[in-house]
């Protein structure tokens, strides 16, 4: 098994470059920004690290992914062509890159599957681990009881880095005191969930919208179980916490967030905004969805695998 050093990790909060050792991986990090936003948070991270950076792997949509095509440093995908990020770690990728002291990634389940692939060598810690990645992160098809136990565990402990740690303990070897620290954590989710769907008795429906408003301060509930409940009700479901509005739909929905607000990049069926831009969503929501990438017959290509050559910029 490879020895690296792993961090977690979001696309605005990235730890300083100092801080990470060696050679460095990062896997399922989106971009971030635009321009002089790109600048300041994802371009810079990629210049202090200079020639450190081992590979970047990622699978979310971003404008930005056109300018590092040529890189070899870069294996850049979109959702519709890997909806989970994992699969992208193979084990040719992991001999070809070679020894690195630091794994960087995201903190949600894809994350901590790509950590656990490229620990392993780029092998799948149990079989099935790649489809079960991709139904969690895209949240389509069915997700075997491992992959449900870690998401619900992590979803009820968002914050909760040493889980994180415990989880990819118990993915690397299955140790028992691991895999029992993870189903307690796992079994938490129960009443957030039963929360969520008591909450989602309230939606105001006038398709293809269901709208709901929480509490700021509200913490009793799953956000992503609020959302796919108001998705039983029609197609796309918003809710409105605070200043912050998220907006999702299903993954094969055709909807395209990023197309539909003009947004950079990230998952182009769930996006969050601030409410000052509330007023827009809604009409443009009920104008009509913006389909311009899966229209394009990129659908068809959900979950299959590709050839490396035709999503790793300079990697052929």
């Amino acid at each position: 098994m490879t020895k690296a050093t792993v961090y977690f990790a979001t696309p605005r909060r990235l730890p300083k470059p100092d801080r990470l050792a060696g050679r460095v991986v990062v896997l399922d990090l989106a971009f971030a920004g635009i321009g002089r936003s790109f600048a300041k948070t994802t371009g810079r991270f990629i210049e202090a690290l200079g020639a450190r950076l081992a590979v970047w792997v990622d699978h979310h949509d971003h404008k930005m992914h056109e300018v590092f095509a040529a890189d070899a440093r870069f294996v850049l995908s979109d959702k519709a062509q890997h909806p989970g990020c994992a699969e992208l770690v193979t084990e040719d990728l992991v001999r070809e890159i070679g020894p690195v002291e630091t794994i960087l990634v995201h903190n949600d389940l894809d994350g901590l599957y790509c950590a656990a692939k490229w620990l392993g060598g780029g092998r799948e810690p149990y079989a099935g681990a790649d489809a079960d990645a991709r139904a969690v992160d895209s949240r389509i098809g069915d997700v075997g009881p491992t992959a449900l136990m870690v998401d619900r565990a992590l979803r009820a402990r968002p914050k909760d880095e040493a889980l994180r740690h415990r989880i990819l303990a118990f993915l690397a070897d299955g140790r028992s005191q691991d895999r029992g620290v993870v189903q307690e954590a796992a079994a938490e989710f129960d009443r957030l969930e039963e929360r969520a769907r008591q909450l989602a008795k309230e939606y105001d429906v006038s398709p293809p919208v269901a709208y709901i408003e929480v509490d700021e301060g509200d913490r009793s509930f799953d956000k992503t179980t609020l959302l796919m409940e108001g998705q039983k009700r029609t197609e796309v479901s918003v809710v409105k916490q605070g200043p912050y509005v998220t907006v999702a739909a299903a993954f094969d929905s055709g909807w395209n967030f990023l197309d539909l607000l003009g947004l950079d990049g990230g998952m182009p069926t769930r996006v969050s905004v601030t409410e000052a831009r509330l007023d827009e969503l809604m009409r443009k929501l009920h104008e009509g969805p913006s389909r311009s990438r899966r229209d394009r017959g990129s659908s068809g290509d959900q979950g299959a695998e590709h050839d490396r050559g035709s999503t790793a910029g300079g990697r052929t």
